[in-house]
């Protein structure tokens, strides 16, 4: 497999929302957004920062022969802090490794954008596959918030 990974393009928010409705549907207990909530709205929130490749804001693909098979969002704020959100790969492509390859390139970025950034995210705590790709790319455990099953995870760049 050839695996492409790199920053969405302007013209590739539609693909975005595609793949993003698609990761709400099939996987509804690892994402915070809702699908039925989600699929209603003109344009998810991201779409425009994609057209308009907004500086603070990073989403990369996974493309096999230009079909967008997996994606991640990094949001900076203004403390220096990466918040990654929304990973998520095609479940045909699941266990090849996608996953990881993905988030690297998105710490790649971010680092080429941001310099020294933290970078933070949070994750299901039954997400266990998930929570094994954080901690092997170097995340560490934060805290876990109880009332909403998510562990908060942390990784400096170098």
């Amino acid at each position: 497999m050839n695996i492409e990974f790199r920053p969405l393009l302007p013209g590739e928010s539609s693909e975005y929302r595609k793949i993003r409705l698609e990761s709400l549907k099939e996987f509804p207990d690892f994402f915070s957004a809702d699908y039925e909530e989600s699929v209603k709205l003109d344009r998810l929130p991201l779409e425009s920062d994609i057209e308009n490749q907004a500086s603070d804001k990073l989403v990369c693909g996974a493309f096999l022969d230009s079909q967008l098979i997996g994606i991640g969002v990094l949001v900076k704020n203004a403390e220096n802090i990466g918040n990654i959100y929304q990973m998520y790969v095609k479940p045909e492509f699941q266990g090849h490794k996608i996953g990881r390859q993905l988030l690297g390139n998105i710490i790649k970025e971010a680092g080429k954008r941001f310099g020294r950034i933290e970078l933070l995210l949070e994750v299901q705590s039954h997400n266990n596959k998930a929570i094994r790709l954080y901690s092997k790319a170097g995340f560490q455990y934060v805290s876990e918030r109880k009332e909403d099953h998510c562990v908060v995870m942390a990784r400096k760049q170098e």
